[in-house]
């Protein structure tokens, strides 16, 4: 195969891939209550961003380790 055929598949790939996300998008913005845990008690930062997770140690009593949240975009009419 040529290079510029290689290279015009990567870029139509990287291109739907990016499209799929762009679909999927995720906040760490939301009320403390509204956390859902997403760590074992002890974890750290790293851990938990390693996991995909967000993490938040300013407000005791709610989990630290959160899964993110999808976020609402209007849909396009």
């Amino acid at each position: 195969m040529e290079p510029k055929v290689t290279c015009v598949l990567v870029m139509v790939f990287a291109l739907a891939l990016s499209s799929l996300a762009q679909d999927e998008a995720e906040t760490c913005q939301m009320g403390p209550h509204q956390r859902v845990n997403c760590g074992e008690p002890g974890i750290t930062p790293t851990e938990c961003k390693d996991k995909g997770c967000c993490f938040d140690s300013n407000i005791f009593g709610v989990p630290w380790c959160f899964h993110p949240v999808a976020i609402d975009e209007p849909s396009e009419e």
